[in-house]
Order: structure tokens, then C-alpha cells, then sequence
């Protein structure tokens, strides 16, 4: 279904809450790393391999003591460590699939490496890190943002998507960051939105470098506001039903 409407991934945090979160995260992210490998142009099979791959990403946490998983205050140094060994306990789990290729196996292993090697659980760098591992990381990291959590409420997809290809800069494969943009902000002439200061508008024109922070028509006035030159405003979600 998602490979067949790509919306369905903005609703995808609506669904998630802090109690079941992981639960929700471990399906989320292989929806979401399906569209941006099918958006990246790989083949169907290609394509379900990564969405598998996406949704066992995390089982190793379940090897992670409850009493740190669920943990509602901040992590020890110690329990970090024992965070971090969690794709190593997910790769474990998986090594014997045989419905998974060696391939997704690796990414499974390696989707928590950042490309300037500030990642784990062995701080590969570029040259060494796979480009489905690069799918599910980007994957991961959008459905973990726009989520509300123990300790964080969810923030816009689009507010997120600028963080990840601003703030995150460095850390992921900038080709994948681009197709979850196109993705995200793939907003048609005449699209409903509600901007952070809940005024609702009109896209009126979409700017190809920004394509996050277009031209909006708000409704109750009729003024055209500028997202590209209002930067403390961002688009909050898309209205489909009004």
C-alpha cells in the first residue's frame, strides 16, 4: 500500500504513542525506507528487501534490558554502552534468515554509522558503510524525530526533514536525504496546509531549492506568505480533509 501512496508515511507518527513506540518505530521505519529505495529507483525486490531489513533494524533491542529500554529518565554512560549493542544483537538475530540477502543483513548491522564516523557500533566512515544501511539510518531517524516520545513531543515531518538535511549535515548519504525530501515536500499546487502558528494556506508555488518552505495563500487573510523568508514558521502538516 505505501509503495502506492507515499502519503500514508506522513500519518505514520499519528499511530505511534510513547507506551508502544518501539513496536510502532520497528514498522514504520521499513514503510518509510521502502518508499526512499523505490524513490531512489531500485527494483520491487530490491525494495522489499530494504523494508524488511528496515522493520528488524531494532529486534535486537529487545535483548536490551527492559529497565533501560523503557527507562523515563536519562541513560548512564554504562547504559548507553548497552544501548549501543543493540545492531550488533539485531544482526545476531538475523545472520540465519534466509529470506534476508547478506546485503540487508550488513545494513541491519550497520544502520546506526554515520558516514563522519560519529556512529556505532564500530564508527565505520563513508568508504564502508552500505547504501541500504545509509536507507534505513535516514528511515529511522525521520519516523524517530516526528514522533512523540517518553521525553519529546512529535515535531512536523517537515521541520524534521530540514533538521536531517541541515543540522544532521555530514552524518548521512546526501542522495538518500534528497529522495526523502522529494518525498516529504512533494507538495502539488493548490495543497492545504497548517503552518506552526496554526494559520491554515494554499501552496502557491514551490521553490525547487526549498522545497519545504513554498509560497503559501493564507486562507483567512489572502496574504501570500513567504516559508523561504519566514524562517521561525514551518509547514505543520498537510489537511487532506477539510
Amino acid at each position: 500500500m505505501v509503495l502506492e501512496d507515499r502519503t500514508i508515511i506522513f500519518d505514520l507518527n499519528e499511530y505511534s504513542n510513547p507506551k508502544d513506540y518501539l513496536y510502532h518505530h520497528c514498522v514504520a521505519t521499513g514503510l518509510i525506507a521502502s518508499v526512499i529505495a523505490q524513490k531512489l529507483g531500485y527494483d520491487r525486490g530490491t525494495t522489499i528487501q530494504v523494508a524488511i531489513g528496515g522493520l528488524l533494524a531494532d529486534c535486537g533491542m529487545a535483548k536490551v534490558h527492559p529497565r533501560i529500554r523503557d527507562k523515563k529518565t536519562p541513560l548512564t554512560e554504562q547504559e548507553y554502552d548497552e544501548i549501543y549493542k543493540h545492531p550488533i544483537y539485531s544482526h545476531n538475530m538475523v545472520k540465519d534468515l534466509t529470506i534476508l540477502k547478506e546485503t540487508m543483513k550488513e545494513a541491519i548491522f550497520q544502520h546506526h554509522e554515520r558516514l563522519n564516523g560519529s556512529g556505532y557500533p564500530k564508527n565505520e566512515r563513508i568508504a564502508n558503510i552500505s547504501i541500504f544501511a545509509q536507507i534505513i539510518a535516514v528511515a529511522d531517524v525521520f519516523h524517530a524525530m516526528t514522533c512523540e516520545r517518553v521525553y519529546r513531543t512529535k515535531q512536523s515531518s517537515f521541520k524534521v526533514i530540514e533538521m536531517i538535511n541541515e543540522s544532521e549535515f555530514g552524518k548521512f548519504d546526501i542522495k538518500v536525504v534528497r529522495a526523502l525530501i522529494d518525498i516529504v515536500a512533494d507538495l502539488p499546487i493548490g495543497t492545504i496546509v497548517e503552518l506552526s502558528n496554526l494559520e491554515r494556506g494554499e501552496v502557491m508555488f514551490v521553490n525547487k531549492f526549498a522545497p519545504t518552505r513554498p509560497l503559501i495563500k493564507l486562507i483567512h487573510s489572502g496574504e501570500i506568505f513567504d516559508l523561504g523568508r519566514n524562517r521561525s514558521f514551518y509547514i505543520s502538516r498537510i489537511l487532506t480533509n477539510l
